[in-house]
């Protein structure tokens, strides 16, 4: 037998910033960011905006074309702005894609050409998965509008859509050639999806970095209240955090049965579905982050007093720690959340590996997971939840909500 086996290295540059108004004429950071340090250089520009984000914010479309006038030097517009629904019914179906890269082809959009994505984490994953399958790979910029995808999904590098009644079953690993983080944008964003961001940094916090955490709890108010200063504070850390891990962890592609940074997701995958992604990711992830916080504190890893601060913290945020999913069976009696175990493991391949708590900001990682003691976690989370509505006052005349 005969073998020949070489190493091949490939190395990325991955780049966010942190910005104001992107689309102003004099702001050049976008400009410079497409030309790539090439002075003479006219690329072409294919721009699709999230349908909801071009509705709240109804003068970006002629901000984008303004951007990049026809007869000026620089990036060239091949279109204006595409407009697709956003949300996770743009994951749903490989339509939208096809859609893009058909646009690719009558513009003859290259590989040194770019798509840029405006919108939020659904978006972007979706016109990732477009731009990174078209000629094999065209240069991809993200540009999110919300806090889950500024600080989380839009500065990692994954990319896809959902199949077969599966979160992210289609996807690839493609670095975007940038990611521009413009706060402007998020003005426009409603409160859900302000707040959704903010469980992502409580998820990194509570795995990489327990002063972040602390930081979380003291702004936490002000971060209810979605006060620009904390919010951007925020984002601008939890998303170094997930760079750093992208960076240094050794494995960004996920070629091992590893995934640290989904603390708290084997649940929230599954819950989503079951609600028919009528839960936002961040809502969804906000009661794995309890769920399994509860479960580790039960099996004797994590102290009560940090669980407890845990949970409260979330409150605070403004979320809600149980959903009527967590109680679905099947036929057989058994509790469909517990079917994302074997979904999570079986997307990564090899071993169950879930990331648990010794304590805030750290992590570590089990390879089962006691099916009794997820029950009974979240047991308690639904006796938190009646508890919870016990407790507030009632108003007079007004029956309570069942």
């Amino acid at each position: 037998m005969i073998v020949i086996e070489r190493t091949i290295q490939v190395s990325f540059r991955h780049r966010v910033f942190f910005v104001r108004d992107a689309f102003n004429r004099r702001n050049r950071v976008l400009r410079d960011i497409l030309v790539d340090g090439r002075a003479s250089a006219q690329p072409k520009v294919l721009v699709i905006v999230d349908e909801s984000v071009a509705r709240a914010q109804p003068r970006l479309l002629d901000s984008i074309e303004a951007y990049f006038p026809p007869a000026a030097k620089g990036p060239l517009l091949v279109c204006p702005p595409v407009v697709i629904e956003g949300g996770e019914r743009t994951k749903n179906s490989y339509f939208h894609v096809s859609e893009i890269q058909s646009h690719v082809d009558r513009y003859h959009i290259d590989r040194h050409s770019y798509i840029v994505a405006i919108g939020g984490g659904a978006l972007l994953d979706m016109v990732g998965l477009a731009a990174s399958t078209a000629h094999r790979g065209v240069r991809h910029i993200r540009i999110p509008t919300t806090t889950l995808a500024q600080d989380d999904s839009g500065v990692g590098v994954k990319n896809g859509i959902n199949a077969f009644g599966k979160k992210n079953f289609i996807g690839t690993f493609s670095p975007p050639f940038a990611v521009v983080n413009d706060f402007q944008l998020l003005k426009s964003c409603p409160p859900r999806d302000r707040r959704a961001g903010y469980v992502e940094a409580v998820k990194v916090a509570l795995i990489r970095d327990g002063g972040f955490f602390e930081w979380i709890e003291r702004n936490g108010a002000a971060l209810r209240r979605f006060s620009p200063g904390p919010m951007q504070r925020l984002i601008q850390r939890c998303a170094e955090l997930h760079m750093n891990h992208i960076a240094t962890s050794g494995d960004p592609f996920e070629f091992g049965s590893a995934r640290p940074l989904d603390f708290g997701h084997w649940a929230a995958h599954k819950l989503e579905q079951l609600s028919d992604y009528r839960l936002r990711h961040g809502e969804a992830v906000a009661i794995g982050i309890a769920l399994d916080s509860i479960y580790s504190r039960r099996r004797g890893y994590l102290d009560p007093a940090s669980c407890d601060r845990i949970l409260l913290l979330l409150e605070k945020l403004g979320f809600s720690l149980f959903s009527n999913e967590l109680l679905n069976a099947n036929t057989d009696g058994q509790l469909q959340v517990l079917q994302g175990l074997e979904e999570f493991r079986e997307h990564l391949g090899g071993d169950l590996t879930i990331t648990l708590l010794r304590g805030i900001g750290q992590g570590f990682e089990v390879h089962d997971m006691d099916s009794r003691m997820v029950l009974a976690a979240i047991q308690e989370l639904a006796e938190r939840r009646l508890r919870g509505r016990a407790a507030r006052p009632r108003i007079a005349g007004r029956k309570p909500r069942s």
